[in-house]
């Protein structure tokens, strides 16, 4: 027997449906133990010893429930301990909580779900299920041909059960964060919401959308309505990400260090902790980073991201031949535009120019099959573009990006984008809004502060060039091979600032203090 459950339906819809589960708890498949605990089953409640003859003549009808062994007393009165949950339940319960799950777990929940919903095609819960596991499974992996899939399957679900199908919506958000469609995953999310606004697990894919749209007010206000639901480790998670894109570090990493430590699986473990590694590296700590990354890995071997993390930090320790091995595994298992970036430029600071070059092909490569799926690599593609193929394209493309998501991170990449074209005064407009902290820029990134401070240095703004420059690497001095040695050469060929001079040129101007340059229609001013 299967077991499918589904949201209420509200009074006068005149649709009877089964039961689901109580407001605010993700929508999904109840495992067959619960669903065995919340029901006195076939066999009734349970019996006392002296009933054992009844008992056990019961136990063909009674020992297997929806294909699951159920457990009955023993012949002293006590129960004996339920089985471990097997690799699709373990998917199922991550899947469905927003965690990650084990990689060979998460294959095993796409198998089992390929051959329910060809088995009983009407099935939308299962659909719902099989839509986010592909998008589970294109995001850990990078296997782009997933996401097709995923919007396949999840919409399948929707067309099945229009009304009320708040797992659907909130996959088709999931799909839309991790393909980087901001407005899409907006209004998905929005939907689920409105549907069933106790449901925690609709939040994140919220706060995902309103950050890649640039909302900051709006982060806010569904991290607030998350942690009123949920205060566990998948939500720290959350705020721990949302705290870091504020400022707030050392908020960011008690959070993320709560998450981690109550992790309740390996892989979901290994994702705070690469998180953790993260946050690490932003503030130049290349030891401590590299110790989150490798607790990270060794507790989940598919932690891609850590991988990456390690080359990044073993990098920036010197030990080259080992983050150039832990690059091409990270890349070799989620093959993504941004870490084949990162090695060609350390192909570059070694001066291995044809390795740097095959890094390059590579990544473009990866983004037209990105793009083939959906999916928007614009702002890696960009700053890639910019400094090492064609800066005008990059203009182009970053501005389109820009009129449909207006993110921090758009705005720091159009603004390098245009400083490598030749247009520095619209470019200073796009580098202040990155940094600027009422509209959401106040990340502390060492690239940031970088990019703004080498478009002041070419308009003549030696102060504020000079302070951005040396912000930059105090935040992260190792933060690129090739741009950390850049920020140096700049801040040696400003000297330093001239004794007695005006305040600008002594560095200590305020931002509202600089010259404002043209910006493009749609684009913010630097005040």
């Amino acid at each position: 027997m299967e077991i499918e459950e589904r949201q209420p339906v509200p009074a006068g819809s005149g649709r009877a449906v089964p039961a689901g589960p109580r407001s605010g708890e993700p929508v999904g498949e109840r495992s067959p133990e619960a669903s065995a605990a919340s029901s006195p089953g076939p066999c009734g409640p349970r019996r006392s010893p002296f009933t054992r003859r009844a008992l056990l003549a019961g136990v063909a009808g009674c020992a297997v429930l929806g294909g699951v062994l159920v457990l009955l007393p023993s012949l002293d009165g006590r129960e004996a301990p339920r089985p471990a949950p097997g690799p699709v339940a373990r998917a199922v319960s991550a899947v469905g909580a927003g965690v990650p799950a084990a990689l060979p777990d998460l294959t095993a929940l796409i198998h089992d779900r390929e051959a329910r919903v060809r088995a009983r095609p009407r099935d939308d819960v299962s659909w719902a299920v099989l839509g986010a596991a592909y998008t589970e499974r294109a995001r850990r992996t990078a296997a782009a041909v997933s996401y097709p899939k995923a919007e396949k399957a999840l919409r399948t679900s929707l067309h099945l059960r229009p009304e009320d199908n708040v797992a659907a919506l909130e996959g088709l958000a999931s799909l839309a964060d991790a393909r980087g469609d901001f407005r899409a995953a907006r209004q998905w999310g929005e939907s689920a919401a409105e549907l069933a606004p106790r449901r925690w697990t609709t939040y994140p894919a919220l706060i995902d959308a309103y950050s890649g749209l640039g909302d900051h007010k709006a982060v806010d206000g569904a991290l607030d309505k998350l942690l009123a639901l949920r205060s566990g480790p998948a939500a720290q998670a959350v705020a721990a990400r949302v705290y870091r894109d504020r400022g707030r570090r050392e908020d960011a990493a008690a959070a993320i260090s709560d998450a981690a430590a109550g992790a309740a699986t390996g892989p979901e473990q290994a994702a705070f902790l690469t998180q953790a590694g993260d946050l690490a590296w932003e503030r130049g700590d290349r030891q401590e980073s590299l110790d989150h990354y490798r607790a990270a890995v060794r507790t989940d071997a598919h932690a891609y991201e850590a991988l990456a993390g390690q080359g990044r930090a073993l990098a920036a320790l010197g030990r080259t031949s080992e983050a150039l091995r832990a690059y091409r595994a990270a890349l070799a298992g989620r093959p993504v535009p941004r870490y084949a970036l990162e090695l060609g430029e350390l192909y570059d600071q070694l001066g291995r120019g044809a390795e740097a070059r095959t890094q390059y092909d590579l990544l473009r490569d990866l983004a037209r099959r990105d793009g083939a799926a959906g999916v928007d690599d614009q702002p890696v593609l960009g700053l890639f573009e910019a400094d090492h193929g064609d800066p005008q394209a990059a203009v182009r493309e970053l501005r389109a990006e820009w009129r449909r998501q207006p993110a921090i991170a758009v705005a720091d990449a159009l603004g390098w984008a245009l400083h490598r074209a030749g247009s520095d005064e619209e470019a200073l407009g796009f580098a202040v809004r990155a940094m600027d902290t009422e509209h959401g820029g106040g990340v502390r990134s060492a690239l940031y502060a970088y990019h703004r401070g080498q478009i002041e240095r070419d308009l003549g703004l030696s102060g504020p060039a000079r302070r951005h420059l040396t912000e930059a690497l105090r935040i992260n001095p190792y933060f690129s091979p090739l741009l950390a040695p850049a920020a140096r050469e700049a801040l040696t060929a400003l000297g330093e600032p001239p004794a007695g001079g005006p305040p600008e040129e002594s560095g200590e101007t305020a931002d509202e203090e600089q010259p404002a340059p043209q910006a493009a229609p749609g684009a913010p001013a630097a005040r």
